[in-house]
C-alpha cells in the first residue's frame, strides 16, 4: 500500500503520550533492511521529558482516502445513525496474517481544524482547516465511507470520506525508556 503514516507513542496504560508522525510520507523515515526507522526523544506532545518505563509504538498506514466537501448542510439530529465514533474495517497487515481488524474512529477538532482520529486520540487524516470547530458528528455512509458534520458556530459543514477501508494498522512493539 501507498499512503501516509501516523505513528503514536503510548504509555503502559495505553494513553497516547506523543504523536510522533502525522500524515508522514515514506521519505520522512529512514529505510532500514526490513523496516522504516524513526527516532523519539523521550518527550510528550508538550515537550516534557517522560518518566522512565515501558512504552509502546503503534500506528496506521493511511491509503488513498478521498475527501469530498459537500458544503453547508444542517447536521442530522443525533440518533442511532450518528455518533461520536464509527467502526472501520481495515486492510489486514500481511506480516501479522490477521483478519481485517476493526477500529473505532472519531473526529478530533480544535483551533487548527478537524481530522479523523482513533478513539485513543491518534490523528489519522486531515478533514478541514476550518479554525475553531466546536462540534462534530460522524456517521457510517457505507462499508468504505463515512460522513462528517462540523460546526464552527457560524455554519454547519458536511464532508464525506471514502476509501476508509484503505488503512492498515501496524504495531512497532514495546520498548523501555531509561
Amino acid at each position: 500500500m501507498e499512503g501516509t503514516i501516523s505513528l503514536g507513542i503510548f504509555d503502559q496504560s495505553g494513553k497516547l503520550v506523543r504523536v510522533l508522525h502525522q500524515n508522514a510520507q515514506l521519505n520522512d523515515f529512514t529505510i532500514g533492511a526490513d523496516a522504516l526507522v524513526t527516532q523519539w526523544d523521550g518527550k510528550d506532545d508538550a515537550g516534557q521529558d517522560l518518566p522512565a518505563g515501558q512504552y509502546h509504538a503503534r500506528g496506521y498506514l493511511i491509503g488513498p482516502l478521498k475527501l469530498e466537501d459537500l458544503g453547508q448542510t444542517s447536521p442530522p439530529k443525533p440518533d442511532t445513525d450518528t455518533n461520536s465514533v464509527v467502526k472501520v474495517r481495515l486492510v489486514p497487515d500481511p506480516l501479522r496474517k490477521n483478519k481485517s481488524p476493526v477500529i473505532e474512529a472519531g473526529i478530533g477538532f480544535g483551533a487548527g481544524g478537524s481530522y479523523l482520529e482513533t478513539t485513543d486520540g491518534l490523528p489519522l487524516f486531515k478533514i478541514s482547516e476550518t479554525p475553531n470547530v466546536a462540534h462534530a458528528l460522524i456517521a457510517k455512509k457505507s462499508e468504505n465511507g463515512i460522513d462528517v458534520w462540523q460546526d464552527d458556530g457560524r455554519e454547519p459543514h458536511q464532508f464525506r470520506i471514502s476509501n476508509v477501508d484503505q488503512m492498515m494498522a501496524f504495531d512497532c512493539g514495546e520498548f523501555e525508556l531509561k
